[in-house]
């Protein structure tokens, strides 16, 4: 048993064993209060985004300059992760990201926060992000002892989904209240918080780093997409998750237009729409994280994926609020079964040397893919009305979640069972 864990956390199954370390308590304790600060800054800029342009395709500019900057650094981030020290590397990430939070609160206090400006510092954050990614959450294996590794993951997820549901109960008062400023200065002292948390922490040094520098920046980051590409179990659900992720994942990203425009609400729609997300991905969470076991995770992963899209579809195919929330509670389930499922089965299948840019791409899928898909349903929604495009992704997502499903057996194997 690691230091600092205690056998009365097996009373409460794997989440509590999990979380009877030491280290676990402080470093999902960090979590909470940045990803509630994140999810509070969420809400306030894209909240900004349509009040200062009325535009369904500049909230997606804006929720696409956050998460795409994965595409270009993902990979790098990864590499950079599996030679350098995880714990060093992760609160330099943080420490942008406060900066980045607390600039833009003080250019739109002072009254020089243009729609331009606010998409290049959300870019700044969002590459901050992408180092913080998987140096962050490939430290996961030195915070817990291997047998509970799928509920730490499991309980990572359920930290975000947690601080999904505060993050926005926080959000639509304060927006209403102080503005977007107070929102955004909120989010600079989270991360701060995270960061010097950090400190706290007693990682091994085994587990600080994946291995020695090898090669050049370049030959590692090729290798980790040889490494990707080549195994049967993590290539195929890494395709399935990207191309998930671009076809549902977008509607979250860019809420406010559909809060307005189908429910005609406003900031307190918003709020309440996303703690619904966050409600039902987090009891999904404690289910997930109480089952602690892969077996079976393939199939929860792909049929998650099938349930998200007729929530989906029930979400913009009314205008009754009420149902609305329902369905977004259950989407947000289905998410997180999908979420926790998955970085699960990449966390137990990959190379310790290989997990930084294993997880890295993982990051890339779950930032960049989002931020595309949003960036497309904005500009459709323009042309085509937010309803029906949003229609056809989902139907086009049940067709991915069938390929899938026809290669479970092969994913099963390669994934589940140890080697």
């Amino acid at each position: 048993m690691k230091p600092g864990s205690s056998g009365a956390g097996s009373r409460f199954g794997s989440l509590g064993r999990a979380l009877a370390q030491r280290d676990a308590q402080l470093f999902f304790a960090a979590s909470v209060v940045s990803w509630t600060g994140l999810w509070v800054h969420r809400i306030a800029v894209a909240w900004l985004a349509w009040e200062l342009t009325a535009s369904a395709f500049w909230v997606g500019m804006v929720a696409f300059s956050d998460l795409a900057p994965a595409v270009v650094f993902s990979p790098i981030a990864g590499a950079i992760a599996d030679r350098v020290d995880r714990v060093k590397l992760t609160m330099a990430s943080q420490a942008v990201i406060a900066v980045e939070a607390a600039t833009v609160a003080t250019t739109l206090a002072t009254g020089h926060l243009s729609i331009g400006l606010l998409l290049l510092l959300e870019m700044t954050s969002g590459t901050a992000a992408s180092f913080a990614q998987p140096a962050r959450q490939s430290l996961m294996p030195a915070l817990v002892p291997r047998a509970e590794l799928p509920a730490a993951v499991a309980c990572n997820s359920l930290c975000f989904s947690v601080a999904r549901l505060i993050g926005p109960a926080i959000a639509g008062p304060l927006i209403a209240w102080g503005g977007v400023v107070p929102a955004v200065a909120l989010n600079a002292c989270a991360y701060a918080f995270a960061c010097l948390s950090m400190l706290g922490l007693r990682v091994d040094a085994a587990e600080r780093r994946g291995h020695a520098p090898e090669g050049s920046m370049l030959a590692e980051v090729m290798a980790g997409f040889r490494y990707v590409g080549r195994h049967p179990g993590i290539r195929p659900l890494l395709i399935f998750a990207a191309t998930a992720s671009v076809l549902m994942r977008g509607v979250q990203e860019i809420l406010p237009p559909y809060v307005e425009r189908l429910f005609h609400r406003g900031p307190d729609g918003l709020a309440m729409l996303t703690a619904a997300i966050g409600l039902g991905a987090l009891f999904a969470g404690l289910w997930v994280a109480n089952r602690g076991r892969l077996t079976g995770a393939t199939a929860l992963s792909v049929g998650a994926v099938a349930v998200q899209a007729v929530a989906t579809v029930g979400f913009v195919a009314t205008g009754y609020f009420p149902f609305a929330l329902l369905c977004a509670a259950v989407l947000g389930a289905a998410a997180s079964v999908h979420g926790i499922s998955t970085q699960t089965l990449m966390q137990s299948a990959a190379d310790h040397s290989m997990r930084g840019r294993v997880l890295s791409l993982w990051g890339m899928v779950t930032r960049a893919c989002p931020a595309s898909g949003a960036l497309a349903l904005g500009t459709a929604g323009e042309v085509f009305g937010l309803r029906m495009p949003t229609i056809i992704a989902m139907l086009l997502a049940l067709g991915v979640a069938a390929w899938a499903a026809g290669r479970l057996p092969v994913m099963v194997r390669e994934l589940e069972v140890p080697h």
